[in-house]
């Protein structure tokens, strides 16, 4: 019995135990392991490398200050990537199991438990966390190659005894393996409330009316939610006496936006309906705002990925443009053109270490969007039998990726604003401003327009690319073929 346990349909089908690799959603799984991983690997290279440049200059090799600021950038920002792609990578697998339901129940009218099969999901977990997370490694210490070349060649005073091989880098590759292994066996969790009497039907996600009766499940998602808002008002508080209030609303930003994440469909869905209304109210376009709020779970792993990236992006943005605006208000006379410069570069810099996690999350929705249409073949086959055109059915999955586009950079934007304000409320509030030193108190966020323009764009490009293969795949099996039996 336990054989059959540990044997997925693929792999019974093929005799190869790793068939389960060419299940769709499997390679964009390996796609975000090894970005992230990558993204790790580079990040503990150039804080090696930096702090290697300073140790080697006259004037201030022996000031750790910077090297020390910047290999606290580097954790956070890994920390950051590792969590986007295990949100991802969870989402995911959620998505995958809710497509083998089918075959999930079937084993288990033979004799399988639930929690074997659940094993089962977490091992490819393992192994695809595994196998990204070598990839990543490899292109990550060829892109430090590439940059200690480049560096050599631009930087004054370089150190002669530099090596990539730096040992530190095996702490990124870990955590990524292990995260998409704990993201895998969290997205899984379905697999135990799989019942045999599903056998008999077909692979579907839970209905807007199954959600609403389970509000049990969602006691963790507030709970997470109410005491992350709660620590960041004392990040705020804490910031008008200390820069360390800045750690505190850190830890409440995890911990809230993790409650949001968890309870997705429960405030994605609202939104979701708002823009719904913007589509007009032809057959397709109400179609696809329908199939937006009847299934909310999958709509919400859809969302949530682009809410992060965009949260990440516009949070940074308006935190530095904030951080700015302080200190121009600070100065008096004539401000020189290139008084910036520096702090424009690192703005610059930041900001494109942060949008490799928008680039993680931006994998998860092309992926879920292309599942989630294989999934579908017996729904989109309905419809074109009941008379929709193969032009009727791409338009109604474009609008499908538009919906939940728009919602989510929406969603993402107001979050931004509000963390971006927050964290640098709480690590400015108590500096000392002119003309007589006292604490800055409150200052008011600043939204710098261009790049939130930047994000608008982005994400617009974002669901064309995203529904680009839905599309194609929605039309390319005949109604005939897609109404047949699995």
């Amino acid at each position: 019995m336990s054989a059959v346990a540990t044997v997925v349909p693929q792999t019974a089908a093929t005799g190869s135990r790793l068939s389960w690799l060419r299940e769709r959603g499997m390679g964009a799984s390996i796609l975000v392991a090894a970005l992230s991983s990558a993204f790790g690997v580079v990040l503990v290279e150039t804080t090696a490398y930096i702090a290697a440049v300073l140790q080697a200059d006259p004037f201030i090799g022996d000031s750790e200050t910077l090297a020390f600021v910047v290999a606290l950038l580097s954790v956070l920002l890994t920390a950051v990537a590792m969590y986007v792609a295990a949100i991802v990578t969870a989402n995911t697998f959620s998505t995958i199991i809710a497509g083998r339901t089918r075959q999930i129940a079937l084993l288990r009218l033979i004799g399988a438990t639930a929690r074997s099969q659940r094993s089962e999901v977490g091992r490819q977990g393992l192994i695809v966390g595994v196998i990204g997370a070598l990839i990543g490694a490899l292109v990550g210490v060829a892109v430090a190659v590439a940059g200690v070349q480049i560096g050599e060649r631009i930087i004054a005073n370089t150190p002669d005894d530099f090596t990539v091989a730096q040992p530190f880098i095996a702490l990124p590759v870990a955590g990524v393996a292990l995260t998409t292994w704990i993201a895998a066996w969290a997205g899984s969790r379905r697999v135990l409330s799989v019942t045999p009497l599903q056998a008999i039907a077909g692979s579907v996600e839970r209905t807007h009316e199954e959600v609403s009766v389970r509000a049990g499940r969602h006691v963790g998602a507030w709970i997470l939610l109410i005491t992350g808002v709660a620590l960041l008002a004392a990040g705020v508080v804490i910031g008008l006496v200390t820069p360390l209030g800045v750690v505190v609303a850190f830890f409440g930003g995890i911990l809230s936006f993790t409650g949001l994440a968890l309870g997705s469909v429960l405030f994605m869905p609202p939104v979701l309906r708002l823009v719904g209304r913007l589509f007009g109210t032809s057959a397709t376009a109400r179609l696809a705002a329908q199939n937006a709020l009847r299934y909310p779970e999958r709509s919400s792993r859809m969302a949530i990925g682009v809410v992060m990236g965009v949260t990440l992006v516009t949070m940074f943005a308006v935190a530095l443009e904030s951080s700015k605006r302080l200190m121009t208000s600070q100065m008096t006379g004539d401000i020189p053109d290139d008084f910036f410069a520096p702090y424009d570069a690192f703005a610059s810099i930041m900001m494109v270490l942060v949008a490799i996690s928008a680039v993680i999350a931006a994998v998860g929705l092309v992926n879920l969007l292309t599942i989630g249409v294989v999934q579908r073949r017996r729904e989109l086959g309905l419809l074109r039998s009941i008379g929709l055109s193969s032009a009727q059915v791409r338009r109604m999955v474009l609008l499908e990726a538009t919906h939940i586009t728009v919602a989510a950079t929406v969603t993402g934007l107001v979050l931004g604003v509000a963390y971006g304000w927050i964290a640098a409320q709480s690590l400015l509030g108590s500096v000392p401003t002119l003309p007589e030193f006292t604490p800055a108190g409150l200052i008011a966020p600043a939204v710098p327009w261009i790049p939130v323009a930047v994000i608008v764009v982005a994400t617009a490009i974002l669901t064309l690319v995203a529904a680009a293969t839905p599309t194609r795949l929605a039309t390319r099996v005949a109604p005939v073929e897609a109404l047949a039996a699995d």
